[in-house]
C-alpha cells in the first residue's frame, strides 16, 4: 500500500503549474504552452482560484475551425470547465489510477479554497511510487537476508 502523497512531489508539481487568466487571448495561452514546453494551463479567476484548464489540443481544434470572429476567442470560450482535480493529501497511486481511468495526463493540485498549486504529471507520479516500490523491496530483501539484523 501506497503512502506517498500528492504533496511527496510538490516540487515536480509547482514546477508544471502555469496560469493563465479566463480572457486572455487564445494566442497568449497557445504562446505560454508553446514557450514553457507543457501542455496544460490552468484557468484561474482574478481572485487565482482555478475555473477550468485549457490543452495544445484544445487549441489545436480551435485554430482548425477557427474562421472569422472565432480566430479572435478568448480562453473561456475554449477551456474545459469540468476538471478533475486532486489535493495535496490525496495518495499518489489513487490520482494514477484515476488518471489511467479516465485517459488523463496531467491533474492540477489545488488547496481547500480552489487555488491551484501545481500539476500532477502521471510521469512524475510513477517515478515517484516506483522509488518507493524499490525502496521497499531493498528492505525486503535485507530483512530475508538478515543483513543488519546479527
Amino acid at each position: 500500500m501506497s503512502t506517498n502523497l500528492v504533496s511527496s512531489i510538490a516540487a515536480a508539481t509547482r514546477s508544471r503549474l502555469v496560469t493563465i487568466r479566463s480572457n486572455a487571448p487564445l494566442r497568449e495561452a497557445a504562446q505560454l504552452l508553446s514557450s514553457t514546453n507543457i501542455s496544460l494551463l490552468v484557468v484561474c479567476d482574478p481572485e487565482g482560484t482555478m475555473i477550468g484548464v485549457i490543452t495544445k489540443s484544445d487549441i489545436v481544434m480551435q485554430i482548425g475551425h477557427c474562421t472569422g470572429v472565432t480566430c479572435t476567442n478568448t480562453v473561456d470560450r475554449v477551456m474545459r470547465r469540468d476538471v478533475i482535480a486532486c489535493y495535496p493529501a490525496d495518495g499518489l497511486s489513487d490520482v494514477l489510477s484515476m488518471m489511467q481511468a479516465r485517459g488523463l495526463v496531467h491533474v492540477p493540485v489545488i488547496d481547500a479554497e480552489g487555488k491551484p498549486s501545481g500539476v500532477v504529471n502521471a510521469r512524475d507520479a510513477l517515478r515517484e511510487l516506483m522509488l518507493e516500490g524499490q525502496y521497499e523491496e531493498a528492505l525486503l530483501r535485507d530483512y530475508v537476508m538478515g543483513v543488519g539484523y546479527r
